[in-house]
């Protein structure tokens, strides 16, 4: 089969979407479009730099970038440098795969205070995106308040609460280093409008904070249940149980020792953002749990904060003229229209791990290839002379490895990796 395919996106859905295109329609050509660059996606922007062992997975997308059949289309934005409609043109089916990597709004007043922050952007500031390198969050104030009991929200938490000494063998980038250092915070809050039973991190996450070298995490015994209940089963209820077996060490443990706390404080609804020119505090209403549901009890509390960090979800944002269904592309099943199709977090939300994407795209390619009535578009070549008559330098694989390698280099041991975090810094290494 000589079809011609293109891939929107080169993060784990988009990748994982390639390698069952090769599996399944052997002798087709895969082109991957990634707006950076640097492929990768979530894998490289979104997982936490301290848990730098996840990234490894890149190595597993690497060797199916090293197939003759599939190739690289970095620094190519599509909708900017060319369009679905172009696309369509010249590949038989087209395969959304931009993630969900925007943040959702909270909703309430003074949201737009400076110094509030979500979690995307304050992410993607740590992990040197190329749009949020240049974010400068305020931490000259004591006090970061974290809206969201996921593990993203533990990730940031986590991410300011340790030392340089802990972040030697993490990615962080220097500049998000010398900044979280420098900062005065001692107090770091973690706040969800549900309980810890309903929470949503995972005990491997939850369990590193318990022995950080100058911060210790706080957990009010009095919020957490004798034991899990309610309509759970199977591997769920397993990790509820050692979620809270988890929280339980925590309320018990007494640390005077470390200088900074890190509060996890559930049933807590912010209703708004305290302060007048940048962020000061915030403000909180106390909820019950009824029926599954967060519900408003009329109690409020108030913290003071210099910054706030929202991590209460995300949705995707694709090229003009697809569909949405709220945060969403919308889609059946994974088809958008006819040659047209989605997966990942674009396709079902922000949900499950990066290997959850592997089945998920599988189930979709063997729809594309289910499709799949004729084959005979042009493909990359054509393109590839379309952007260079637009003076789109493209980037391919090859190249993005020399940029990857300097990054290695450049490095001070033993941290393993220093990215470079603006377009023109990885351009300049190739031209």
């Amino acid at each position: 089969m000589n079809a011609k395919f293109a891939i929107v996106g080169s993060g784990p859905a988009g990748m994982y979407a390639a390698d069952a295109l090769l599996k399944s329609a052997p002798g087709c050509s895969v082109d991957v479009f990634e707006k950076y660059p640097a492929p990768y996606g979530l894998i490289r922007y979104g997982v936490a730099p301290d848990h730098y062992k996840t990234r490894n997975t890149s190595r597993q997308f690497a060797r199916t970038f090293e197939e003759n059949s599939v190739d690289f289309f970095g620094n190519v934005e599509i909708g900017k440098d060319i369009s679905m409609a172009e696309l369509r043109e010249h590949y038989d089916s087209v395969i959304l795969a931009m993630g969900a990597y925007n943040d959702r709004k909270l909703g309430i007043n003074g949201e737009n205070l400076n110094g509030v922050y979500g979690a995307c952007a304050f992410v993607g500031w740590y992990n040197g995106h190329p749009e949020f390198r240049d974010l400068d969050p305020l931490l000259d104030k004591d006090g970061v308040a974290v809206i969201g009991i996921g593990n993203v929200a533990l990730d940031v938490c986590r991410v300011l609460s340790k030392t340089r000494a802990e972040h030697d063998t993490s990615d962080i980038c220097k500049h998000a280093l010398d900044a979280i250092e420098a900062s005065p915070l001692s107090t770091l809050h973690m706040f969800g409008r549900r309980g810890p039973i309903e929470a949503g991190f995972t005990p491997k996450e939850l369990g590193e904070i318990r022995e950080l070298e100058k911060c210790a995490a706080i957990v009010n015994a009095s919020q957490l249940p004798n034991k899990v209940e309610g309509g759970f089963e199977g591997r769920t209820k397993g990790i509820k149980e050692k979620n809270l077996k988890i929280l339980k060490e925590l309320s018990d443990q007494n640390k005077p020792e470390k200088n900074v706390r890190m509060n996890l404080t559930f049933y807590a609804s912010p209703i708004e953002i305290l302060g007048t020119d940048r962020v000061e505090g915030i403000r909180l209403e106390k909820t019950d749990m009824v029926d599954g549901k967060a519900v408003a009890t009329g109690n409020t509390f108030e913290i003071s904060c210099g910054s706030v960090v929202t991590a209460i979800g995300y949705h995707t944002l694709p090229p003009e003229g697809v569909p949405l269904n709220g945060g969403t592309v919308a889609n059946e099943n994974g088809r958008v229209e006819p040659g047209v199709y989605v997966v990942g977090w674009a396709k079902r939300g922000p949900s499950g791990t990066i290997p959850t994407n592997g089945p998920d795209s599988r189930d979709v390619i063997e729809l594309v290839i289910e499709d799949l009535e004729t084959a005979g578009k042009p493909g990359g070549k054509e393109v590839d002379i379309l952007l260079q008559k637009r003076g789109v330098r493209r980037v391919n694989f090859k190249e993005w490895q020399k940029i990857s390698d300097m990054e290695y280099s450049r490095a001070q041991p033993p941290r393993p990796r220093e990215r470079f975090t603006r377009v023109e810094e990885m351009l300049a290494i190739l031209d």
